[in-house]
């Protein structure tokens, strides 16, 4: 969805855009390679949504000592300032608004819930971390560091569990935290084809009507399994603004060397989320699921 938003901004600037894709999530050796080509063919400026938000730091500094513009989509490099500009969902945010959902939805319940956390990758990427130390925040679980997730003390927090952000981890993460506890109630995943597999382990043991999925995303199937009862709750985040926002800040550095500003107050330039939800609940915001058909991707 990235390159559409950035192929369709590139045609209307009138810019050359060349695309490269990682044979599997967490490939960093072929955004290395790309960095290398980008480099070697005069590129104004690169786009990048990192695999591996630190190893790829040493070539987006070759890049920038070369005169690139690098901006980084969706994922924050370690650290942040390694890239010229970030454009992002408030990750952070985006957890915190389901956190507050689910522990609103549940009410008095909340404070004996059973919650398993079903991650991205045990490397911990800054964008599954964000998402999942949100969730906790809202829901009103003490953080221990921040920064990682893993080291919290709190009673309700089942276990954590790794998916790669699809489904099949999902159900198998899934089923591996059930065998640790089969009460859980609260089920956070890191984006909704996660939540998909999650789903369908529950299901397989009867209790799909009875626990809480959250997510983050918000692309057109995720909003369709909040219709369908899949998922209450999804954190939507708007990738095609991202990518076009990106093409847009390359060709100003292009043209006259203006590098882009982050939003007041925070490290990055926020592309803006919405909670959707057909259920929604006293003091969070959310907007419905027809609304989010409107504003889904992919």
């Amino acid at each position: 969805k990235m390159r559409e938003g950035a192929e369709a901004k590139a045609k209307e600037l009138g810019i050359t855009l060349n695309s490269y894709a990682g044979k599997v999530d967490g490939d960093n050796e072929s955004q290395v390679a790309a960095i290398e080509t980008c480099i070697a063919n005069g590129a104004k400026g690169i786009l990048i949504t990192a695999s591996s938000t630190s190893a790829i730091v040493p070539s987006v500094q070759q890049a920038r000592d070369a005169g690139l513009l690098v901006i980084a989509l969706d994922t924050p490099l370690e650290p942040v300032d390694a890239a010229d500009m970030t454009f992002a969902t408030d990750n952070f945010l985006a957890g915190e608004l389901i956190g507050e959902w689910a522990k609103a939805k549940l009410g008095d319940e909340a404070a004996n819930a059973k919650i398993a956390f079903l991650d991205l990758d045990v490397s911990q990427p800054t964008v599954g971390v964000l998402r999942d130390q949100g969730f906790m925040k809202g829901f009103g679980i003490d953080l221990a560091d921040p920064n990682k997730w893993g080291d919290e003390t709190d009673p309700r927090i089942v276990g954590h569990d790794v998916t790669q952000g699809n489904e099949e981890g999902g159900r198998k993460a899934m089923e591996n935290l059930l065998a640790k506890d089969t009460g859980i109630n609260v089920v956070y995943t890191i984006n909704e084809p996660a939540a998909a597999g999650a789903y369908e382990a529950l299901k397989a043991i009867g209790r799909e009507k009875d626990v809480l999925v959250v997510s983050v995303d918000g692309g057109c199937p995720g909003v369709a399994n909040i219709e369908s009862g899949v998922i209450g709750a999804t954190s939507q985040q708007y990738p095609l603004l991202m990518a076009a926002k990106g093409i847009e800040a390359i060709a100003a550095w292009a043209k006259d060397g203006t590098k882009p500003q982050a939003t007041e107050g925070k490290d990055f330039f926020d592309t803006g989320v919405n909670l959707v939800t057909d259920q929604p609940v006293d003091g969070v915001k959310s907007i419905s699921v027809e609304e989010g058909k409107k504003l889904c991707w992919g």
